[in-house]
């Protein structure tokens, strides 16, 4: 084994004992009275997510002191190693606050704008979605991979619509009424990390969204990757989590996907 393969094996080690303490806190507050703020007209902010991050830095910072650092609710600061963690501490705070149990913490892992590992953990099904490069893609140590759906018409797609959907035109709503015409279903369920790791598990066949944050997509990006999927932008170029678009699918339905997301476009 080199020694860049022992480090990225060390950092998910670090990254999974993160996204678990800060699942533990995410659980703690379910009880909790929430001090809920707005970062804008509907996009939310509680105490969770602050703790949460905090505990994710902590320990990453301590664990990886030469690493950058990107999240969600400010946390940051510049590394010397050319690595940088991307977090959202609290993926679906929407549903955390009106305790709609779908929800995550995602951690990924970028070199020059690679994602290069990634680690969401559901702290409510106690599932944790992980990869490495090269690696492959597992959740609680079962390895994933994507579904088999051969077409369009025969898959069950997933989407989200972004928090300046009231004001910006730039929005998804041709694509959502183009795709539910040709699919078998489309769910919506405000966690952009979960779903992502859900087409790694076959549990959906494919993804899109627009207007998300690079801490949003890092993680499921690898974990999609290596568990046998493709993941591009809506013209189907090389995906990075600085795009904020995305379309993410088994690799049998891309180019279908693509074809009614750019004439939406």
């Amino acid at each position: 084994m080199t020694p860049a393969e022992t480090d990225y094996l060390r950092w998910l080690s670090i990254a999974v004992e993160a996204a678990r303490a800060a699942g533990e806190i995410i659980r703690g507050g379910l009880h909790d009275e929430l001090d809920i703020r707005y970062k804008g007209d509907i996009n939310l902010v509680t105490q969770i997510d602050v703790a949460s991050e905090r505990a994710i830095v902590d320990h990453l910072r301590a664990q990886c002191p030469d690493h950058g650092i990107l999240a969600e609710e400010g946390s940051g600061h510049d590394g010397s190693s050319g690595y940088r963690w991307l977090i959202d501490p609290l993926d679906g705070t929407t549903n955390y606050a009106h305790r709609f149990p779908f929800y995550c913490v995602s951690i990924g892992l970028e070199y020059k704008e690679n994602a290069v590992l990634g680690v969401v953990y559901d702290p409510i099904r106690d599932e944790l979605f992980a990869a490495v490069r090269g690696g492959g893609a597992a959740c609680n140590d079962h390895p994933l991979a994507v579904s088999s759906t051969p077409t369009l018409a025969t898959s069950l797609l997933v989407t989200g619509f972004a928090y300046d959907g009231r004001r910006s035109t730039h929005d998804n709503f041709r694509h959502f009424i183009d795709m539910s015409r040709t699919v078998q279903g489309v769910r919506r369920t405000g966690s952009a990390a979960l779903d992502l790791c859900y087409v790694a598990a076959g549990r959906f066949d494919g993804f899109w969204e627009l207007n998300l944050a690079p801490w949003d997509t890092a993680a499921g990006w690898v974990i999609v990757e290596e568990a046998g999927g493709r993941v591009t932008d809506f013209a189907g170029r090389a995906f990075s989590p600085h795009t904020p678009e995305v379309d993410a699918s088994n690799g049998k339905i891309n180019d279908a996907m693509l074809d009614i997301l750019s004439k939406a476009s």
